[in-house]
């Protein structure tokens, strides 16, 4: 019979869902540093950091949607389920059954669904405007089940899925994340800063004069909050997010930094093509997750986004040292051709004089 948080010396249990992914596998790590047995699960055995399975881990490969193999990985019970790969309000269903003996159940939302007063978020073509930190009683959209994978029905399924777990009284945690950033990141939004850096570029555009920024959220940073809801089971809303809320134009110079490069910063007004100098964290006004809901539990961050960045960072310039042509998981053609429009670039610059340093 499985231990329970905080329960003597008996070895407790966790079950990460997705844990071969970005947040699964940063939370893995976490409890496995923290003497779990933990047990991941995943599709591709490719997936599967050798850390972990060094380090303990087990994996067992299973689709999420699979209620068989999610329940043989359930086994006889767990001291903690957390659930990585929760998009939908059916696949939140097909957990009910398994988690009633699970102590802690943990399930990653995502900021995506919070609104506005217009009602816009952060997939809306519209951009959302909020005038201060977004705290868990921000507005969400309305539950839904159209495709998930789509601008218009991920954060509605995310939101219908919390809605399944928090409604069944059971002891669930839902985690709001805002932009994710570490190992296994598909794509790093980073590689926008490390690929100018490495091309040497010799001019960084950055639109809204480098002051757009959207709070960063190291999978790290999620790991040392679910090992604190663990511990504390409760049916609450958590947001999850780094201690800093870094803009455009400090990650830039961060990166710039590490490697070892400089270029001019040409700060770009409203009248400058739209997708010049969008970088991804391009968001005006911020976008900033209050975290206090955490920290009164006894949330306390790894670090904050230099800190937890700087290895992913390192590794892609050693990727790319080995490896010219390399380019992270995640970077479609299309990606490609959108955040790195070079010519682009180069041509407003021959045509039109901006404030540089």
């Amino acid at each position: 019979m499985p231990g329970h948080a905080g329960w003597g010396s008996e070895v407790r249990s966790a079950l990460v869902i997705g844990g071969t992914g970005l947040i699964g596998r940063a939370v893995a790590r976490r409890l496995l540093s923290a003497g779990w047995q933990v047990t991941v699960t995943g599709r591709d055995p490719r997936r599967m950091p050798a850390d972990l399975a060094a380090g303990g881990g087990h994996l067992v490969l299973v689709d999420h949607d699979d209620p068989a193999g999610l329940a043989a990985a359930v086994e006889d019970g767990r001291d903690l389920l957390v659930d990585c790969a929760c998009y939908t309000a059916a696949q939140a269903r097909l957990l009910l059954p398994l988690i009633r003996d699970v102590s802690s159940t943990v399930m990653i939302s995502s900021k995506a669904v919070y609104v506005d007063g217009e009602g816009n978020h952060v997939n809306s073509a519209a951009p959302p405007r909020f005038d201060a930190a977004v705290t868990e009683q921000q507005a969400t959209l309305k539950p839904g089940d159209m495709p998930y994978n789509s601008p218009q029905g991920y954060g509605a399924n995310k939101v219908a899925a919390e809605l399944v777990l928090l409604d069944s009284g059971l002891p669930v945690t839902v985690l709001r994340p805002s932009k994710v950033h570490g190992e296994g990141a598909a794509p790093p939004r980073e590689w926008y800063f490390v690929k100018r850096a490495l091309d040497r570029r010799p001019a960084l555009l950055l639109a809204g004069h480098g002051k757009g920024a959207d709070h960063p959220s190291a999978a790290v940073n999620i790991a040392a909050l679910v090992e604190v809801v663990a511990e504390q089971p409760g049916r609450r809303i958590l947001n999850a997010a780094d201690p800093d809320v870094p803009d455009g134009l400090t990650i830039s110079r961060l990166i710039a930094a590490l490697a070892g490069h400089t270029w001019h910063e040409v700060f770009l007004d409203e009248d400058a093509p739209p997708r010049l100098g969008r970088h991804p964290w391009h968001r005006i006004p911020p976008i900033v997750l209050d975290t206090s809901a955490g920290q009164a539990l006894g949330y306390r961050p790894v670090g904050d986004y230099a800190a937890t960045v700087t290895d992913e960072i390192s590794r892609m310039i050693d990727q790319v040292a080995r490896h010219p042509a390399w380019t992270p998981s995640g970077i479609s053609p299309e990606a490609t051709a959108m955040w790195f429009d070079y010519a682009a670039e180069d041509s407003w610059l021959r045509t039109d004089a901006r404030p540089s340093i």
